[in-house]
């Protein structure tokens, strides 16, 4: 059997129609989407699968959609090939917790109303402190980490690639930032459409208040490996997950050393619920092969992956 890996997305990769054919087809897919809406208390797959976009854009919308999303097509690849186990599993920012679901370190339950809680200190955050993100392409970390020091509100929120840098903090610095860095030689300096500065001191307050939450939530040791955002580092027990999740709120995303370093260990990459990590990891050059579930159709590539 081959050494795989789950990967899973972050904010940012919601769309309108979203799961809609996992739910039509696979009954252990909309179990979890049926239980997200009984949990919560409203429909949210209605904001998944009919919109509109402006709603589901909205963090205490997507960031909800993404991990339900997620973890219903992980249950669909179960179901239809439950001799799957993965080796190691990561998440890029929100994707972390999708991914301690897949390690088998907490509930689907739990981790839905720490995501409901994380999403509105995050929202908060946002209209208390107006930030927006930036990502730059196709320029030395260095050079971007010598321009920001003279900003005293820009920091490097997400190492994505070694070629794909993010950039956040307050709007007016990031757009004067990404002018300076274009002359730099950036390939694009291109703003992104999110409501504040995640992954920046800007979410300290956000931080403050899910730690109490996490504090409390009761994660479970499993024999598989969970990498994640903060050290990129992994393990299987769960002595630094609650510090290390904490963290990740106002911390710098090191995606490209965690991809690094899992290319180590693995010989198939499964993205479940985008596309966007495994176009990563084909522009950074991993060895391992890498698929992406985000339809049904997908599933076609992991019965040949699997086969081979």
């Amino acid at each position: 059997m081959k050494n795989i890996a789950f990967i899973f997305p972050g904010q940012g990769f919601q769309k309108v129609g979203m799961g809609k054919d996992f739910y039509e087809n696979f009954s252990s897919s909309k179990a979890i989407y049926d239980r997200a809406n009984e949990l919560l208390g409203f429909n949210l797959t209605d904001v998944m699968f009919n919109g509109p976009k402006e709603k589901l854009d909205q963090t205490l919308f997507s960031q909800l959609a993404i991990f339900v999303n997620s973890i219903a097509i992980l249950k669909a690849i179960q179901e239809k090939y439950p001799e799957i186990t993965p080796k190691i599993c990561a998440g890029l920012s929100l994707g972390e917790y999708s991914a301690i679901f897949a390690a088998n370190k907490l509930s689907f339950d739990e981790l839905l109303f720490l995501i409901q809680k994380r999403a509105n200190f995050m929202q908060k955050a946002c209209q208390n402190n107006k930030g927006t993100m930036a990502a730059i392409i196709n320029l030395d970390l260095d050079i971007i980490k010598d321009v920001i020091k003279d900003f005293e509100d820009v920091w490097i929120a997400n190492i994505n690639t070694f070629s794909q840098i993010v950039i956040s903090g307050k709007k007016e610095s990031i757009e004067k930032v990404c002018l300076v860095l274009k002359e730099k030689g950036a390939r694009r300096a291109l703003l992104l459409d999110v409501e504040g500065a995640f992954h920046s001191p800007y979410m300290k307050k956000a931080q403050e208040n899910l730690k109490d939450e996490i504090l409390k939530t009761n994660f479970v040791n499993s024999d598989i490996d969970l990498i994640m955002n903060v050290t990129a580092d992994s393990f299987q027990d769960t002595s630094n997950l609650k510090t290390n999740l904490i963290k990740q709120v106002s911390s710098t995303i090191r995606w490209a050393d965690t991809i690094k370093k899992m290319d180590e260990k693995i010989d198939l990459f499964i993205e479940i619920g985008s596309k966007s990590l495994t176009n990563m990891n084909r522009k950074m050059g991993i060895t391992a092969k890498s698929i992406s579930i985000e339809t049904i159709s997908d599933l076609k590539e992991l019965d040949d992956a699997l086969q081979k």
